[in-house]
């Protein structure tokens, strides 16, 4: 599995029981964040005291779904990450601890090759 920055990672805006697995966050999916699953995009499921993390991606063969358990603290509040999507160096940022609240990012730059 690759992730690159063309894939956007959609976080559920609501607390999810982590015992659910790969049919239940599919389920979800489609529900709760009304969008498809098997589109290739991570989609990112927080529990109640968000110290725990389930992401699920479909690839070509089957879904993976990796798992994230913080030994000491709490993930940021995922609210404000919930909706449009987040970059994928977005994501990991956030798993690692950054509060992307506080952050800012780059403007984009228009550019042109000039031969």
């Amino acid at each position: 599995m690759i992730l690159s920055s063309a894939i956007r990672a959609y976080v559920c805006s609501e607390a999810v029981d982590m015992r659910k697995s790969i049919d239940g966050l599919s389920q979800m999916v489609a529900s709760a964040m009304g969008m498809n699953p098997l589109s290739g995009q991570v989609f990112v499921f927080i529990g109640r005291r968000r110290d725990r993390a389930k992401l699920l991606v479909w690839d070509r063969h089957g879904f993976w779904v990796l798992y994230k358990r913080l030994e000491a603290g709490r993930f940021t509040d995922p609210s404000h990450l919930a909706g449009s999507g987040i970059a994928m160096s977005e994501l990991i940022a956030w798993l690692e601890g950054i509060d992307l609240s506080r952050t800012r990012r780059l403007g984009s730059v228009e550019a042109s090759v000039v031969i």
